[in-house]
């Protein structure tokens, strides 16, 4: 490998921000916080989140019921 021509790769330690897990991995950045890692993402952990209750009726009545207040 050419040394002007490749990026330097060093440790870098990468933290998800939703569960705190951290582990060490080598990249050309410095240390790395991600939203999301294989401990907490619903695809890896086979945990299905819902992120929206009530159909978009309930929802805009709900919201239109606020307004009326």
């Amino acid at each position: 490998m050419q040394k002007t021509l490749h990026p330097h790769l060093h440790a870098t330690t990468v933290v998800c921000a939703a569960c705190g897990t951290s582990f060490e991995t080598r990249s050309t950045a410095g240390d790395l916080t991600v939203d999301t890692c294989s401990s907490c993402h619903p695809a890896f952990t086979g945990v299905e989140r819902t992120a929206v209750s009530g159909s978009r009726v309930e929802r805009f009545e709900r919201r239109r019921a606020l307004a009326a207040a």
